[in-house]
């Protein structure tokens, strides 16, 4: 299964470095990223391999949207075909 996860919020150091080592941690694989800084605004991308994840995605997403807090982010996570529903024209 997998997993479609965003990051937006003001720019700062070690953004990319925090969310992928907390995903690491919790047994989740990026597939795919894209990023992008729009002035002072950074936003990301991901694509997640979850099989191998130690917890279920709705567990493993309140702890994204908790580690988006604590590092003053908004992290959402959701499963990829919830996301591509979302976005079918």
């Amino acid at each position: 299964m997998r997993a479609v996860v965003t990051v937006t919020g003001k720019d700062k150091k070690g953004i990319i470095a925090k969310v992928s080592a907390f995903l690491s941690e919790k047994g989740a694989n990026i597939e795919d990223i894209s990023q992008t800084i729009l002035g002072e605004y950074f936003a990301m991308i991901m694509i997640v391999d979850m099989s191998e994840a130690k917890m279920g995605l709705a567990e493993l997403a309140q702890e994204c949207a908790d580690l988006g807090k604590q590092i003053g982010m908004s992290i959402y996570m959701q499963h990829e075909d919830i996301f591509n529903a979302m976005h079918n024209v």
